[in-house]
């Protein structure tokens, strides 16, 4: 078996109200070669690389090997190359990039010859949740569930062609497990209805390319205000108002900030990168657009 190539694109989750369902693909990718290997070898090349482990605890092997125990099969061992653009511990799904390569490459490895449908339940299963991972299988504005038999439901929606995303990434860490610790157990009606009425109406934005419906379709009491603590300058970064600038969003779990903005006003982008500098951080603009596709898989 030859060199097989595999890139996955990062994601960002929530946007906003609709924690846990709603995600989008974006066009920075976890780059894979990898082929069969008397033994296991793993190289890892760019972005954060020295984060990532090159052992048997790396976590695209260790999803491969959880999907190869599922199936009862035994994976044999690899050679894989890891270029990575993703920033690590940054809320741009990398770990969900990561996940969705493990299964991939273990649907390769073992002749499973899964569709992208049964790749993302085994996705989504290994990662408790289907936004990120939705993005990374299938690409653009994705909204997602789980159903009662653990199959996930999805719905793709493409991006308005007027619509643009940038994300802001500070100069600091923020783990998942931390970002989490921090929310509640239980939300008040009043919330709940809040944040319902806002996923639906940001859904429905993006459908009809509606500029009216921002920036109150990206407000959400579910996750951010909670988190805000955690991310120096976020709470600016919610509130701020500029011709163009459709609004902000913590990018999953954060600190990264997506940006919504009507194309030929980017220059807002810097109005969030100004409001780190305020709190003492640097940060940077990634400029990308929405992945159309999910993962890419070429011999």
């Amino acid at each position: 078996m030859s060199w097989v190539t595999l890139r996955v694109p990062a994601s960002s989750a929530n946007l906003g109200p609709g924690f846990d369902a709603l995600g989008l693909a974006l066009g920075i990718y976890l780059e894979c070669r990898f082929r069969p290997s008397d033994r296991l070898a793993i190289r890892v090349t760019g972005r954060d690389a020295e984060t990532i482990p090159t052992g048997p605890e790396n976590l695209i092997w260790q999803t491969a090997q959880a999907v190869a125990g599922d199936v009862r099969e035994t994976l044999p061992p690899i050679e894989l190359e890891i270029r990575n653009h993703i920033p690590i511990g940054k809320g741009l799904g990398s770990s969900a990039a990561a996940l969705t390569a493990g299964v991939v490459i273990a649907d390769r490895m073992l002749g499973l010859e899964w569709k992208r449908p049964r790749i993302l339940d085994e996705a989504a299963r290994i990662e408790g949740h289907p936004d990120n991972v939705a993005a990374c299988v299938l690409g653009s504005v994705v909204a997602s569930a789980i159903d009662s038999g653990g199959v996930v439901r999805v719905v793709r929606l493409e991006m308005p062609p007027r619509f643009g995303v940038a994300v802001v990434v500070p100069d600091f860490d923020l783990p998942t497990s931390k970002a989490r610790a921090v929310l509640p157990d239980a939300y008040s009606r009043q919330d709940a209805i809040f944040n319902v009425q806002r996923a639906a109406l940001l859904i429905a934005a993006l459908a009809a390319g509606s500029v009216s419906a921002f920036p109150t379709a990206l407000e959400d009491r579910f996750h951010q205000p909670y988190r805000a603590a955690l991310v120096p300058g976020l709470e600016e970064s919610l509130a701020l108002r500029a011709p163009g600038l459709l609004g902000c969003a913590l990018s999953g779990a954060g600190p990264s900030i997506l940006v919504f903005y009507e194309r030929g006003s980017e220059q807002v982008c810097d109005l969030i990168r100004q409001v780190f500098a305020l709190h003492g951080r640097r940060s940077e603009i990634l400029w990308t657009e929405v992945a159309a596709s999910g993962y890419e898989l070429r011999e």
